[in-house]
C-alpha cells in the first residue's frame, strides 16, 4: 500500500512542476526509480535480506509520509488549502500566468 501511494505521489505531480518541460520532468522521475533500484539492488548484496527489507520498507514508509507536505503553487495541498487558478471557459484548473513583476524580478 505505501509503495502504490508513494509511486502516485512522485508521478502525480510531474505535470504540476514544470508544465511546459512535462517530458523532462518525467524522465528524471523515472531515472530516480532506477537510481532506487540499483541502491536497493546493493543493499540485498551487502546486508542480510531482513536488514535490507527493513531499510526498503522504511524508506518507502517514510517518503510516503513525507508526501503529505507537497504544496503546488495554485493548488490545494493533501489536508489544506484550495485551488486558486480555475479556468472561466472550462471551470478546470489553468496554468497560472506568470505577472508583469514576477517577470522583471526573473529577468533582472
Amino acid at each position: 500500500l505505501f509503495v502504490q501511494a508513494a509511486e502516485g505521489s512522485s508521478y502525480g505531480i510531474v505535470p504540476y512542476v514544470d508544465p511546459p518541460n512535462t517530458g523532462s520532468i518525467s524522465g528524471i522521475v523515472g531515472a530516480g526509480g532506477n537510481t532506487g533500484a540499483v541502491g536497493f539492488g546493493m543493499g540485498f548484496r551487502q546486508l542480510d535480506y531482513k536488514e535490507a527489507f527493513l531499510i526498503m520498507g522504511f524508506s518507502i514508509l517514510g517518503s510516503s509520509l513525507l508526501s503529505v507536505f507537497i504544496n503546488i503553487k495554485g493548488y490545494s495541498a493533501l489536508f489544506w488549502g484550495e485551488d486558486q487558478v480555475v479556468s472561466k471557459e472550462t471551470g478546470t484548473l489553468a496554468v497560472p500566468e506568470q505577472n508583469e513583476e514576477d517577470a522583471a524580478d526573473v529577468n533582472a
